[in-house]
């Protein structure tokens, strides 16, 4: 549930400043349908693929597969059947969505095998749930533009810095596993000014993405404002020495600041 409040808003968003205001209902249902089916199947697929890994991590050992309760059958019959849905579902939003179905697809799947070869793992998730600003875009519209790509680099940074943060409590299975992350890699000090550093690229996205927009005003400056408040705030309660709050940091401030920017954007784009 907390991964499509990360993925849903900035798709939101993105149909919302792609139609200039309200989307038709029937390309903003059909978009839900396309999130939902797609991060369903990444989810399943991702548990299919780190189950090992899952049952000796404190943090994930009692996820059905990781614990042995959960029938593997069942999750690559529901991964089949959810990205079926998917590609179907985008067959009926445009030529250029189904045609596109497939690759990504392979995006988010891809991800799941990163943390086996590269420290660079954050971005490969940022890249897989920067397509649902993106494939808004072209839900909305049929064709890729500047604003969604921004967009989309928006949350390849937001997601980088909180993956990051989300990633230093299980540093030591990590290592132990020989599994890769930015913290495994450059120890967690250096980790968090990465995840840091990754958080004000975000902002200047968002900031571009405003002086390239024509639809895009006041409302939508106060939105980008609070999100770099609240990255902030994220920043100021998780530290090297204290990893105690970095579920709230991942969950609770990053919520607010996916349904909290949707909802000025919304505001913005229709008054």
């Amino acid at each position: 549930m907390e991964h499509t409040l990360f993925a849903m808003p900035f798709a939101v968003m993105s149909a919302f400043i792609a139609a200039g205001g309200m989307p038709g209902a029937r390309e903003l249902l059909l978009l839900m349908l396309a999130l939902f089916f797609a991060r369903s199947a990444a989810m399943a697929f991702n548990r299919l693929s780190d189950a090992s890994f899952d049952s000796t991590n404190p943090r994930t050992k009692n996820r059905p597969l990781a614990s042995g309760t959960g029938d593997r059958a069942v999750y690559v019959l529901f991964v089949v059947g959810t990205s079926a849905a998917f590609i179907v579902t985008c067959m009926y939003i445009n030529f250029l969505a189904f045609k596109l179905s497939p690759f990504a697809l392979a995006i988010i799947f891809f991800y799941s095998f990163t943390k086996r070869f590269t420290p660079y793992s954050h971005f490969f998730l940022g890249l897989a749930l920067s397509l649902s600003p993106i494939g808004a875009w072209v839900a909305i519209k049929g064709e890729f533009s500047a604003e969604s790509l921004l967009l989309g680099g928006a949350v390849i940074f937001w997601l980088v810095g909180l993956d990051i943060i989300y990633s230093c409590q299980d540093y030591d299975h990590d290592k132990e596993e020989g599994l890769n992350s930015i913290p495994t890699r450059f120890g967690i000090k250096k980790a968090l000014a990465i995840s840091s550093a990754a958080h004000l690229l975000m902002i200047i996205f968002l900031v571009v993405l405003y002086m390239v927009s024509d639809g895009l005003g006041t409302v939508y400056q106060v939105g980008v404002f609070l999100t770099a408040s609240l990255l902030w705030y994220q920043h100021h309660i998780v530290s090297p020495d204290d990893l105690k709050r970095v579920n709230i940091a991942f969950f609770n401030v990053n919520g607010i600041i996916s349904v909290g920017l949707m909802l000025f954007v919304i505001t913005d784009t229709l008054v």
